[in-house]
């Protein structure tokens, strides 16, 4: 096994709108779209498509949307085994898209938030075979603490998406991940920092690498994206493109990055194809019908 997902899983409930609408009036949405979402689900997916075996530690409602979720996880190549069924509502993200491509998410846990440190036991020795292991912020912190807990006992290497920006995130709980890949938005919010410039972005990234994390990677959208440690910068350009839908794109870039990474061991390569990956999903509609396969993806480069 490549990489194991710790972490959540959300039905996208998608509309694309003219413009939002103000309190107390309602509008007619243009088009709506209903697929497989949540941040750990997209990046797996991301990450299996291009061809990486990915396994899945999540947690599903006892509802309507849990064996779409798990048919969706199977038929993208995922192993299932630990996508766990659970007493609750499944996740959902309302998804508001306007005419400039802009998106307004609001996201309902659900079973998300039953996702625990003993569901990382139960998957061990699973897990303990992979050879990355990725986190996001869409699951209780305890469980993500146990997760960068057990890759480091097992010397498996850690990339943590800290996004959503939890307010209560400790940096000292999270500092001996592998990677820490944050966007621009969430860097601001972790550091109380402005990131309005690249430079910025860069001393805000300094501050984490300061208080002893390893490697901060920033996705800036359309700036490309960022990478400072304690020995150098280096900043990988975007690729233009015409967006349709920027939904999902910062899961493409780190699902992208993990697959290339695992393959590679280069960095510098992993950016650089996860940009143009990125890149490519904006320019289609929905967040993982937008993902490219390997073949799709090397036809569009």
């Amino acid at each position: 096994m490549d990489i194991a997902v710790i972490g959540s899983n959300m039905v996208d409930l998608i509309s694309y709108v003219d413009r939002m609408p103000e309190q107390g009036e309602t509008l007619a949405a243009p088009d709506f779209q209903m697929g497989c979402g949540g941040k750990g689900a997209n990046q797996a997916v991301a990450a299996s498509r291009l061809g990486s075996d990915v396994l899945m530690v999540t947690r599903v409602g006892n509802d309507i949307f849990a064996k779409n979720t798990i048919d969706n996880f199977a038929k993208n190549g995922i192993d299932t085994r630990f996508v766990l069924e659970t007493e609750s509502t499944s996740g959902v993200a309302p998804i508001f898209v306007d005419k400039d491509s802009n998106n307004s998410i609001i996201i309902v846990l659900g079973a998300n938030e039953k996702l625990s440190p003993a569901d990382i036991d139960a998957a061990a020795d699973e897990i303990a075979a992979c050879k990355l292991i990725v986190l996001q912020l869409e699951v209780p912190l305890e469980t993500v603490y146990a997760a960068i807990e057990f890759g480091n006992a097992h010397d498996i290497p850690v990339l943590l998406n800290p996004a959503p920006a939890h307010p209560d995130l400790d940096i000292e709980r999270v500092k001996s991940c592998t990677y820490f890949m944050p966007n621009e938005t969430e860097l601001a919010l972790l550091t109380s920092k402005p990131v309005d410039t690249i430079e910025q972005i860069r001393e805000a990234a300094q501050g984490l690498v300061d208080q002893g994390v390893k490697d901060v990677i920033v996705t800036m959208g359309s700036r490309g994206a960022l990478w400072v440690n304690s020995t150098f910068t280096k900043e990988i350009p975007a690729v233009r493109v015409e967006a349709k839908d920027t939904t999902g794109a910062g899961d493409a870039f780190i699902g992208c990055f993990s697959h290339y990474l695992v393959k590679s061991g280069d960095v510098e390569k992993a950016m650089a194809m996860a940009s143009k990956y990125a890149a490519d999903s904006v320019t289609k509609l929905g967040t993982q019908s937008s993902y490219a396969t390997a073949a799709e993806f090397v036809g569009a480069r």
